[in-house]
């Protein structure tokens, strides 16, 4: 955005940015209009296909009304606050914006392609009365065609990419957007948009597990995940890859839906990362590949159903009734296979599943079990409360290897070796899998391989009280081998 327009009001539309602090269209909003109001909608068009029960829609509630207490006491008026609407955006959005009288609407990008159509379609409706939708880059720190390789089209190696992030990178595009300087434009709402947001049960949602699973909402929820990870960033690198330590930051969920900036995250970890440290560095890239696999959406859509790589929409995923079995037991955490089950189980119970076993569980659907990518990241976009589609979809492409920057076809996670070697004493496994609790660390990420009396010990049956492994890892290594080596014997030709 240029230097502002001065205008008499203006909308700030709040969508997956739910914060008042370093909000890239609320502080271009505040210096344009000597009023802006702020209002959040309630879409029906996402939410209707959304289980009843759904951490994120809870999630999005709560920070929502987390955002209407901090526009008011930023406004220091009981009566600015945020319009909180129920019903489709496309229509409900533009009608507000008439009804208020503003001259512009102001929002922040969304890259996804519904999104991008759904704005389309609000920007014409809005034009047709005379207002102007102004949009901003708040979501990441470059976007679409900031960072390009030399001969100017999209990097689709991510190396390459992050070589180039990394060295585009200045205080400049770090620097907070300072909001609270221009807070006296916030207006009070009209009178009859004053009422109460709608309840969970008004969205037609249910309560789920959110309050017992610690994940605090809204921009102090944010802060304080935020300040827990700064203080072990330095050992990101040493734990991130094992599933029973606190490594990860668990601030995806923070940065989907804006209760934190992508800013103020990368301002720190890029400083630590120019004194040479090791696990912000590793943080950072972390940083880095989700703005790659971003902008990979935006320049290549067809990804969202189809595979990067043309060719390997010829592979052979197993549609079959057999292959719907074997996608029923990965979804149930009832393979066999024990890392798989855990993942699939803390996925379940939390929304949240650690990273290397998001890994390990899509290696396994793909590779070993040869089921369609598109079926695991639809369930994973249906449970993951950091759910993003270029993310999901990038990192699942990576796992079957039909991705740009794919694993290597021939490089196939053997899930009982990632168990031994990430969770060595059971301490995950034993956490979501109790059934095997009483089995020695040995024998705990194999139970097909205990001796009978170890079984009996435990208190196990197999096939009863845990099921046996769904496959043959070597025979499932070689048939995923076969599919691939096929399509890399047909580009050589």
């Amino acid at each position: 955005m240029h230097a502002p327009e001065q205008f008499d009001a203006g909308l700030m539309w709040f969508r997956r940015d739910l914060r008042c602090q370093d909000n890239a269209a609320l502080f271009h909003a505040l210096r344009a209009c000597r009023r802006v109001y702020g209002v959040f909608v309630f879409d029906t068009e996402l939410l209707d296909p959304l289980p009843r029960a759904d951490r994120r829609v809870e999630f999005i509630h709560r920070s929502v009304q987390a955002l209407d207490t901090d526009l008011r006491a930023l406004a220091g008026n009981a009566d600015a606050g945020l319009i909180v609407l129920h019903g489709p955006a496309r229509t409900l959005l533009p009608e507000l914006a008439l009804a208020l009288h503003v001259q512009a609407v102001y929002t922040n990008h969304d890259h996804e392609p519904a999104a991008i159509t759904r704005d389309n379609q609000v920007r014409g409706s809005l034009a047709n009365v005379g207002i102007s939708l102004r949009t901003a880059k708040d979501h990441v720190i470059f976007e679409r065609d900031e960072v390009l390789s030399h001969s100017g089209t999209p990097h689709t190696r991510f190396s390459a990419y992050c070589a180039q992030w990394l060295a585009q990178l200045t205080p400049f595009h770090a620097r907070a957007y300072e909001v609270e300087t221009h807070a006296a434009s916030l207006a009070a709402r009209p009178e009859a948009w004053r009422k109460s947001a709608p309840t969970l049960q008004e969205l037609g949602f249910h309560a789920t597990n959110l309050a017992q699973l610690a994940l605090l909402p809204g921009r102090t929820g944010a802060l304080t995940q935020w300040q827990e990870f700064a203080a072990r960033m330095d050992h990101y690198h040493l734990t991130r890859d094992y599933p029973a330590v606190r490594g990860p930051s668990y601030l995806g969920i923070h940065l989907r839906f804006g209760t934190l900036s992508i800013r103020e995250v990368v301002r720190l970890a890029w400083e630590r990362y120019r004194q040479g440290d090791p696990g912000a560095t590793k943080w950072l890239v972390e940083l880095v590949w989700r703005e790659f696999y971003i902008q990979l959406l935006a320049h290549f859509p067809h990804v969202v159903e189809h595979a990067f790589q043309k060719d390997m929409e010829r592979l052979p995923w197993d549609h079959s009734p057999h292959g719907r079995k074997l996608f029923a037991a990965w979804c149930a955490g009832q393979t066999g296979f024990p890392l798989v089950d855990a993942g699939m189980r803390q996925l379940h119970a939390t929304g949240y599943m650690h990273n290397r076993l998001r890994m390990v569980a899509a290696s396994f659907l793909t590779r070993q079990l040869g089921v369609d990518w598109r079926w695991g990241e639809r369930h994973f976009a249906e449970h993951l409360n950091d759910y993003e589609l270029a993310s999901n979809n990038g990192n699942w492409q990576w796992a079957a290897g039909t991705g740009c920057d794919a694993q290597p076809w021939f490089r196939i996670f053997n899930p009982t070796a990632q168990s031994l070697q990430y969770d060595a004493q059971g301490k995950f496994l034993r956490r979501y899998l109790p059934e095997l609790a009483r089995l020695p660390d040995e024998e705990i990420h194999a139970p097909e391989r205990a001796s009978p009396i170890e079984l009996e010990a435990a208190g196990i049956t197999l096939g009863v009280d845990y099921p046996a492994p769904i496959v043959d890892l070597g025979e499932a290594r070689r048939a995923a081998l076969q599919r691939h080596a096929a399509i890399q014997q047909e580009r050589r030709r």
